[in-house]
């Protein structure tokens, strides 16, 4: 039976997971607007907003001790990095018609983890993992071989985000104060880059032009509202309900590049994906067995405790 945090949690996460899948929709609607500028101005109104819910928060403070340790701001400007070209790849691929290759990316992604998982934090793999990365690896071959392109903007968006992933996991760090850090990080960069198109008047963001500067301002409501309730959903549900419901965001973004914007699935793209959604179903099911069995295994053991 489903308590009511449970339920709120799964209200929580199915939100988050929408939002994350919706955001084609956002970005189509600004593909007049270049990639960089809309990346720069999801930068800057997240960093404001970050910082409001921040001092609303009263994590102010968490957030100060943050940036006056030089190690932990050095990793953190290197996940800053890293999930600016996740953002900016994101961008590119929608307003550029491909919105299936950044579906794909996103479906790769939790084999990429596991494969980093391996190769750099010797986390062992075993034989059923080995089989779901190895799907994956076919999948996207087979793509490269018959249809004789790459699709880089999914190895951009499933090596950054997994590169990410990786990185901020070497920090005991807040999401939210992570990511604010992260945003103050790239406004350098924001900031020039609009200095740069103010002086060659080639920027989108003007006060006459409400309906477009609106939708730039929005931005950062689409980038730190879904990460709240994120963070909300893993407080309530187990991280295998989380991994299950993630699955969400790629799958609402396919079913929009192909029902709504037209984007073409031939056979081999279909046999891709499908490739790709069996890797996933088989890595899916080993780790909520293997789940399932150290969850028994501690039950004994603590009944073994309680008897003795």
């Amino acid at each position: 039976m489903i308590n009511n945090n449970s339920r709120a949690g799964l209200l929580y996460a199915f939100a988050a997971f929408s939002i994350w899948g919706g955001l084609p929709i956002y970005f189509k609607m600004l593909d007049q607007v270049s990639a960089f500028e809309v990346l720069g101005h999801r930068v800057v109104w997240s960093s404001l907003i970050l910082g409001v819910f921040l001092l609303v928060s009263g994590r102010w403070r968490e957030f100060v001790q943050v940036i006056k340790t030089p190690k932990t701001l050095g990793i953190l400007l290197v996940s800053a990095l890293l999930i600016g070209a996740n953002w900016l790849g994101f961008i590119w691929g929608v307003v550029n018609d491909r919105i299936l290759e950044t579906s794909l990316g996103y479906y790769i992604n939790p084999l990429i983890n596991v494969l980093f998982g391996y190769v750099f934090l010797q986390e062992r793999l075993n034989r059923v993992q080995i089989l779901a990365i190895g799907l994956a690896a076919i999948a996207v071959i087979t793509q490269i071989v018959f249809l004789g392109t790459v699709p880089w903007i999914s190895f951009v968006l499933a090596f950054s985000f997994g590169s990410y992933t990786l990185v901020r996991k070497m920090l005991d760090v807040n999401p939210a104060i992570g990511l604010a850090v992260e945003t103050l990080l790239l406004l350098p960069f924001a900031f020039g880059y609009f200095y740069w198109l103010v002086q060659n008047n080639q920027h989108a963001f003007r006060v006459e032009d409400v309906d477009v500067a609106g939708m730039l301002m929005l931005a950062g409501v689409i980038t730190t509202v879904p990460l709240v309730l994120f963070n909300m959903a893993t407080k309530a549900l187990s991280l295998t309900v989380v991994g299950l419901m993630q699955y969400m965001t790629p799958s609402i973004s396919f079913a929009l590049g192909v029902l709504v914007y037209g984007e073409p699935l031939g056979v081999i793209q279909s046999i891709t994906f499908g490739l790709i959604w069996l890797a996933l179903i088989i890595f899916t099911v080993d780790g909520f067995v293997r789940q399932r069995k150290t969850l028994g295994a501690g039950a004994v053991m603590e009944s073994n405790i309680q008897a003795n």
